[in-house]
């Protein structure tokens, strides 16, 4: 039985191998091309975009695994049956889920990879390959506003720990890719969400434990008279408030610094998280991003699920070569090896585009992230199960 798991193992790995490099040749030949039109300007030079590709090769494989599996080892089944040799592993003793088991060790190769790929090294590249396109043409990190970047974050009484007395709302026009941000507003708010000041800067430059130095620093303070009860607390019988801004604001105060130091839970990597793509992040970063927006009361179904796909879409490998199984039982006659590998090229697409429409639907229907996440997976295994049954019995 080693020797028949060895002999599994090479075929399928070569196979898999042969059909992930395919595959990323091919995408890094499109990305290439969508950059083209983009060389020449600026400083970006052809060797800047041939780097930028390699640099995003990383994050392609984390997406190519689960299809270079399932063609792999499809192509690897379909051989066996041609030669027989299935047939021949059959009589001598090799039951369905021996062979399963079998694939199911070498998966655990696959998912390994995978793993290693999305959570320690496209985190880790996608950002320095942003970084280095960024750096070469000259510009600064685009905003999803004309206003620049917008986020927020909660007050403290006492560093980023003690209780929350208020929130701020971040607005820089421009983040550098060394991450200094460039023409900063803070609106900060009391619990009552009444505006308390507002904070101008030319930039600001993170220097660790959570604090921001400020250059060039204008402070504009609005100060009551009188502190109004909580709105959310019951007023005694017969009390009426009237009240507009200026009526709750004695006094307003400027005051021009050269540097203030901002103590504040935003931090670069905060920043960097919100302007990526979910697909390019780690679970662990997912994670920290996810809980920082349930804190600031922001919307979090987008993250939740792509944390979710995190877990789950690498775990989709065994499934899907489970579904692969089958075309070892199918001879010959019952197709060459190229349309079978046709129809492992149109499981593994429709693999995708529904993996994507789950996500999309349960964005917009609201479903549990984790449910969301696991459909697409379920599916597919429930279809690899029907369809081994359906070959053993015929």
């Amino acid at each position: 039985m080693k020797i028949l798991q060895r002999y599994f193992f090479v075929n399928i790995t070569q196979a898999v191998a042969f059909v992930a490099v395919a595959l990323l040749a091919l995408i890094s030949f499109m990305d290439l091309t969508s950059e083209l039109p983009s060389v020449g300007k600026g400083g970006y030079m052809m060797q800047h975009a041939l780097v930028y590709v390699l640099l995003q090769v990383p994050g392609h494989v984390y997406e190519v695994m689960p299809v270079a599996a399932l063609i792999g080892t499809i192509y690897t089944m379909a051989q066996f049956a041609q030669s027989s040799e299935f047939t021949i592993m059959r009589v001598s003793s090799m039951t369905t889920g021996m062979a399963a088991g079998m694939l199911f060790k070498i998966g655990i190769v696959f998912v390994a990879i995978t793993f290693l790929f999305g959570e320690l090294i496209t985190p880790r590249v996608a950002p320095l390959a942003e970084r280095l396109r960024l750096a070469a043409k000259g510009s600064t990190v685009s905003a999803e506003f004309r206003s620049g970047m917008w986020t927020k974050d909660i007050v403290h009484a006492d560093g980023v720990r003690g209780p929350a007395i208020g929130s701020r709302f971040f607005n820089a026009r421009q983040i550098r890719p060394d991450g200094q941000l460039v023409d900063l507003k803070l609106y900060e708010f009391d619990t009552s969400m009444r505006m308390r000041s507002l904070i101008t800067a030319a930039s600001a430059t993170f220097s660790g434990n959570n604090i921001w130095r400020l250059q060039d620093v204008t402070e504009t303070l609005f100060q009551n008279s009188r502190v109004l009860p909580d709105p959310g607390a019951p007023l005694p019988a017969g009390t009426t408030i009237q009240s507009t801004f200026g009526q709750e604001t004695a006094s307003v105060a400027t005051r021009k610094l050269e540097t203030m130091d901002l103590v504040s839970e935003i931090t670069p990597k905060i920043l960097s998280v919100s302007r990526s793509d979910p697909e390019r992040m780690s679970a662990n970063e997912l994670a920290v991003y996810t809980r920082h927006l349930a804190e600031n009361r922001q919307e979090t179904e987008r993250f939740k699920i792509a944390f979710w796909k995190k877990i789950v879409d690498p775990l989709a490998i065994f499934v899907l070569m489970a579904l692969a199984l089958p075309f070892g039982y199918l001879h010959t006659r019952s197709g060459g090896v190229s349309l079978k590998i046709f129809i492992g090229i149109m499981i593994g697409v429709s693999f995708l585009l529904i993996n994507s429409l789950f996500s999309h639907l349960g964005m917009l229907s609201t479903w549990p992230a984790f449910m969301t996440a696991v459909a697409p997976s379920v599916l597919f295994l429930l279809l690899a199960l029907g369809a081994l049954w359906w070959v053993e019995r015929h």
